[in-house]
């Protein structure tokens, strides 16, 4: 009987295993988690769970339960030494297991800070997994001071957390704005003023220098020389995907493990899907952190894995929760060179909408879900509504779907 591993026990790959099983295969099955967790959500990490406001059992992505009606033996707790690739086995926890297929879903990880600048001091944490968040949750008291390290959408997801809880909060940038890589100064703009309305002290084109402390830190020193005291910190700069176990069984890696497109790496026999997966996208190549590409991929990839030679076409969206603000991205706005500002029906809701000569890429909606899901359609359907149509705020949007 046909046995396939997947090793990554996260949202990607909790939904190959059901989607194997859901589309009849009926062979051996093993999930290999390196969290002693059985697979659970993330994005509710940085926000609800760290708020207190969700369960730690409603992070599951599924009961235990489910796992085995369906056959599933799951490993946790236990990471993958090696794969080797011609033997076609993975050494876990000492033990070599054989399959006849693999899947690789390990995910990214976050980046971290050098141990010379402070890094490996206790009290610096980083937002990644329930270990983590649990560890870090205790230190979010009413008047704490917390140093964030990062302007992107994880450390401002964190510092909106920390305001609500009464943490006193500096975010610093090294960029010359919050979000820089990831959206047009418009949206860094509208994050800013509503980080500063809620108490947030955000310091854009500062550097971090190095941390304070012998055993734990104590304070910052940043770039411009001064120096402050802080009680704990959260690093948000970046993750890495997750490819050092496929760079080392030999695999073709480019930001992530290379695939084509249905999945398949360089080894007919083993599949990437999701953070740790690059993939071809318009004549180039992609890597996706998003839930919903974690999930819509390992869902092709199982159905390919049973021979079913399915292209995956990414459909892109993401989104943010910062306070009373739900942000929602549709599409991907790299190489744009006019961004429309269009005004929604309260004070907060706003959309930015991304041209590419003349080309709609992306757009970001805060608190304004009819042009999300408008825009996500229009970009979909690869149509580009006039500019000026979208900046007239007598335009009914759901009139350019027709």
């Amino acid at each position: 009987m046909s046995h396939f591993i997947v090793v990554g026990a996260g949202q990607a790959g909790a939904s190959l295993v059901a989607k194997l099983r859901n589309d009849g295969f009926q062979g051996d099955i093993t999930l290999i988690g390196s969290e002693a967790e059985i697979p659970y959500q993330r994005p509710p990490l940085s926000k609800a769970y760290l708020l207190g406001e969700m369960a730690r059992e409603r992070l599951h992505l599924r009961p235990e339960s489910f796992y085995q009606d369906l056959k599933i033996t799951l490993r946790l707790g236990a990471p993958v030494d090696a794969i080797d690739a011609i033997s076609k086995t993975v050494t876990v926890t000492g033990e070599t297991l054989s399959y006849d297929k693999l899947a690789i879903t390990t995910g990214s990880s976050p980046r971290v800070l050098p141990a010379a600048i402070g890094g490996q001091l206790r009290k610096v944490f980083r937002v990644r997994s329930l270990a983590d968040v649990d560890a870090m949750a205790p230190h979010f008291r009413k008047d704490a001071r917390l140093l964030i390290v990062g302007g992107g959408y994880i450390g401002l997801e964190a510092a909106a957390v920390a305001a609500k809880r009464g943490v006193d909060t500096t975010l610093i940038e090294s960029a010359d704005r919050i979000l820089c890589r990831v959206a047009a100064p418009e949206t860094s703009d509208y994050f800013r003023a509503i980080h500063a309305s809620h108490g947030v002290k955000i310091r854009e084109g500062l550097g971090l220098e190095r941390l304070l402390g012998t055993t734990e830190v104590t304070g910052a020193e940043f770039s411009d020389g001064t120096q402050e005291a802080f009680d704990f910190v959260i690093v948000g700069i970046g993750v890495n995907p997750g490819n050092l176990l496929a760079e080392t069984a030999g695999l073709e890696i480019e930001n992530g493990i290379k695939t084509d497109s249905t999945g398949q790496t360089s080894d007919p026999n083993i599949w990437a899907a999701g953070d740790c997966a690059s993939l071809p996208y318009k004549g180039g190549r992609i890597r996706l952190e998003s839930v919903p590409n974690a999930i819509d991929m390992a869902e092709v990839v199982a159905r390919n894995m049973m021979g079913a030679q399915v292209e995956y076409v990414p459909k892109i969206w993401f989104w943010s929760d910062q306070y009373n603000v739900k942000l929602q991205i549709a599409g991907l706005n790299t190489g744009y060179d006019r961004v429309i500002v269009r005004q929604g029906e309260t004070e907060i809701s706003q959309s930015h909408w991304y041209y590419q000569n003349g080309t709609l890429l992306a757009v970001d909606a805060m608190n304004d879900p009819r042009a999300y899901m408008i825009g996500k359609r229009l970009i979909e359907a690869g149509r580009t509504p006039d500019p000026a149509a979208i900046s007239d705020l007598s335009t009914n949007l759901k009139a350019l779907l027709s």
